[in-house]
């Protein structure tokens, strides 16, 4: 069971494994920390001090009412958990959305970054939203309906189900739709120079089946942007569900690396 951090506004339910460097894994949507189950054993047996977050208003971590759960939030509380663990630098992996929270807590603290490994992620105003749109004006009554069809869209793999799962019924639902209609491109659009600016150590990997972020018009630009190399991975969009093994061995060559 993941133990519990107060932040403002939120809790973040956490799993925190294994000793060594610090490593914050980021979720993305309609993720939870679910994403990571079959990678962070592997980083945590490597020798690293693996922390696995819900982020607020995701899977078991409550946000209080009419707190926005939107990215730059979540960087905000991120830092806060870090100060709550009395950890001061820390590398960050993050997945889709959740590397726009990755990409702000760089630019707001760079001295607070080791690495930053982005995968599936955004570039700038890039976040996919044609393919949430459906999400964002969900009826918020019909909600439980939500999850059931999310499995049939996204693929209907154990792992997918698993992960999926903290959204069933009316409840999980609702959180899904408010989470979808807190996020903001625009809170990224204008990052480049700042994120450029910040020399953090970066790698983006990225599935070569991605349907929903192409490699030409968001992969190779970001990592042109970050001065980092590109490296395609045999997976779709969910690489940490769909080729964990390569996912992990590509995060431990990266962290090995880091100063």
């Amino acid at each position: 069971m993941p133990s519990s951090v107060r932040v403002s506004g939120a809790t973040i339910a956490l799993e925190d494994s294994g000793a060594g460097g610090a490593v914050l894994l980021l979720h993305g949507f309609p993720a939870n920390r679910r994403l990571w189950a079959r990678v962070a054993p592997s980083l945590s047996d490597a020798g690293f001090r693996v922390l696995v977050p819900d982020l607020a208003g995701y899977g078991d971590s409550p946000a209080a009412a009419g707190v926005g759960v939107d990215m730059a939030s979540q960087a905000r509380w991120m830092f806060e958990l870090l100060d709550a663990l009395g950890i001061e630098r820390v590398a960050i992996l993050a997945h889709d959305v959740g590397s726009a929270a990755a990409q702000l807590m760089t630019v707001s603290a760079p001295q607070r970054v080791r690495g930053l490994a982005l995968l599936d992620g955004v570039y700038a105003g890039e976040w996919a939203m044609d393919s949430i749109a459906s999400i964002r004006s969900w009826d918020p009554s019909q909600a439980h309906r939500l999850c059931p069809v999310l499995m049939r869209r996204l693929g209907n793999s154990e792992a997918m189900r698993d992960m999926l799962r903290a959204y069933e019924g009316q409840q999980g639902g609702q959180r899904l739709i408010r989470a979808a209609c807190d996020l903001d491109p625009r809170q990224t659009e204008h990052i480049g120079a700042a994120l450029r600016a910040s020399a953090v150590p970066a790698v983006v990997l990225w599935g070569e089946r991605d349907q929903f972020l192409p490699i030409d018009t968001v992969a190779r630009p970001l990592a042109q942007l970050l001065g980092a190399p590109l490296v395609l991975l045999p997976g779709a969009h969910f690489t940490p569900l769909d080729c964990p093994a390569e996912v992990a061995a590509a995060l431990r060559e990266f962290l090995r690396r880091l100063p």
